[in-house]
């Protein structure tokens, strides 16, 4: 799990290709990874990523991951030498929740459609395909390249997609790699899992009534 607070930007410096996928070495700038041991879980702009080893490369220490053919098929951003990426170290239940829950297992790729200057801070639309439009929300939560960002409006499109707008203050656009947003820049987009589970339940009281009925007074029985 993580939180959508981004606590570092690294570089892609090494692009191995695999039999299924890729294995890619991160410089982690200047993320903390005294405590980053093989196993340990990063986000990398929004994906969960497993730590596999150390190494390094023109001096510098990189993080080694295996990126499966599967989670190339529905990201972006992880394949490109270069490539800046957003980092956040997996959440411990001691820390602040300051963003919102995170699962790191990305929906579906948005891409951006307008952004432009308000005052300091920067409003940037995106376009979301069908497959998480639903889980988009005003005033609801999104991680958009694994950020925590507030959905300040939502307009339904012909196709089951969605235009959604949010607003990056200037420390996020610092903090993070956005500065590099622009119309036609694809991101990786995650709901809020909260909205996953409200459509599963809803979808599956459609579709089994009785027995959901039978569920929701069990549960009520136990209260």
């Amino acid at each position: 799990m993580f939180t959508g607070i981004v606590t570092g930007v690294g570089r892609i410096a090494v692009v191995i290709p695999q039999e299924n996928g890729v294995r890619i070495a991160v410089d982690p700038g200047a993320l903390d990874c005294h405590d980053v041991a093989v196993g340990d879980s990063i986000a990398h702009s929004g994906v969960c990523l497993t730590v596999v080893g150390r190494t390094e490369v023109d001096g510098r220490l990189c993080l080694l991951y295996d990126v499966s053919g599967e989670t190339l098929a529905c990201t972006v951003g992880l394949t490109e030498v270069g490539a800046r990426v957003n980092l956040e170290k997996a959440l411990r239940l001691s820390d602040p929740l300051g963003g919102h829950l995170v699962t790191g297992h990305v929906d579906a790729v948005g891409e951006v459609v307008e952004v432009r200057s308000v005052g300091s801070s920067r409003f940037v639309r995106l376009l979301a395909p069908p497959a998480v439009a639903p889980y988009i929300a005003r005033k609801g939560s999104i991680a958009v390249d694994g950020v925590s960002l507030t959905v300040n409006e939502v307009t339904d499109c012909p196709d089951g997609g969605c235009l959604f707008a949010v607003n990056l203050i200037p420390h996020t656009v610092a903090a993070t790699n956005f500065d590099r947003l622009a119309p036609g820049v694809r991101v990786n987009l995650e709901a809020d899992p909260l909205a996953r589970y409200v459509a599963r339940l809803l979808a599956y009281a459609h579709r089994f009534p009785q027995t959901a009925a039978q569920i929701l007074v069990g549960a009520g029985d136990e209260c």
